[in-house]
């Protein structure tokens, strides 16, 4: 790409931020100083490249995925970060409150500040794996299903124990989950649990499975939502990218059924950022998810994640992050 035409993709990319409209060649020219011939011969070229595309409504230019990558991973690269103006976090991080109301209050404020929905994945809820299953009965209609992390973290479920179940069936289920899910992270339980049951010797214990499996899909959800607080999903009513009313069933869907594990990058280091196809889910195809993580001086890692449209500001959006992700890693060491 030559350097016209890097700063013919920046100018796109950040007036189409600003506008949610396709970029024309006459508004890039008046900006340039060169002909609107010059400049569409230039957008000619970016678009047979693949980093800008076409609408159907317009004959703008709109960012592909791949024009987005390359702002990203080059354009901002060379671009001094934006620090300033986050005096308000400075605020939330000086206040002398408890550590999860300062990060509940960063989060509201930004989701607030970038009309995205914000997301916390603690540490606790971020890296922990299964190290022992337990089933501890009660009584003789009672249970608990405790589940042992290998941060010595414990969660607890209480089930219910039909009188037609046999103990000695309940052990097998038990000795099955241990040895399938041991070392599995607790963000993957639920989706190899649903796997393993159609591919392993448990789908012969199906008429335990309502009672069983499906207790520990619960008690493992339940588990990684702690420390996991999520707000602004209602912002993507405002973006123009969701007034297609299914769209934004399936992304406020996708939110409800706790699949945020399955767009957040949890092995990631620094910055992560999934644009469009790059995210597993497809009611994501047209968001971007950025994460910034930070470790504890433990060992464990937590994130920060914001889910938007790809066309997201990026240019304020990435330092922002990182900023906020400094900032929770010291509250951790402050303990």
């Amino acid at each position: 790409m030559t350097e016209r035409q890097e700063i013919i993709l920046k100018l796109i990319v950040d007036e189409y931020v600003k506008t949610a409209e396709p970029i024309g060649s006459k508004a890039l020219a008046d900006d340039l100083n060169v002909s609107s011939a010059t400049i569409r011969n230039e957008m000619s070229i970016l678009e047979d490249l693949g980093y800008i595309e076409k609408t159907h409504t317009s004959s703008g230019r709109v960012p592909s995925e791949k024009g987005y990558r390359y702002y990203i991973e080059n354009i901002l690269k060379n671009l001094d970060e934006e620090t300033n103006g986050f005096f308000e976090f400075d605020e939330i991080f000086d206040r002398d409150v408890a550590r999860d109301e300062i990060i509940k209050e960063a989060i509201n404020l930004l989701s607030e500040a970038t009309n995205c929905t914000a997301i916390s994945l603690g540490p606790n809820a971020y890296h922990s794996k299964v190290k022992k299953i337990q089933l501890v009965p009660i009584t003789s209609h009672q249970a608990l299903i405790l589940v042992i992390t290998n941060f010595g973290y414990v969660e607890s479920k209480q089930i219910s124990i039909s009188q037609e179940m046999d103990t000695d069936e309940l052990i097998k289920v038990i000795d099955l989950l241990n040895e399938m899910l041991v070392d599995t992270p607790i963000s993957k339980v639920s989706e190899k649990l649903h796997y393993e049951i159609q591919h392993s010797d448990i789908k012969e214990l199906l008429k335990y499975r309502e009672t069983i499996v499906d207790s520990f899909i619960k008690a493992f959800s339940k588990f990684a939502r702690s420390g996991y607080y999520l707000t602004g999903s209602s912002n993507m009513l405002y973006q123009p990218e969701f007034d297609d009313i299914q769209k934004l069933r399936e992304f406020i869907t996708t939110i409800d059924n706790n699949e945020i594990f399955r767009i957040v990058d949890q092995d990631s280091d620094g910055i992560s950022v999934k644009i469009g196809s790059e995210n597993k889910v497809t009611a994501m195809s047209d968001c971007t998810v950025i994460t910034s993580s930070y470790d504890t001086l433990e060992g464990e890692k937590g994130s920060i994640s914001l889910v938007g449209p790809t066309r997201m500001d990026y240019r304020k959006v990435i330092p922002l992050l990182k900023y906020i992700a400094r900032h929770i890693a010291k509250l951790y060491e402050e303990e």
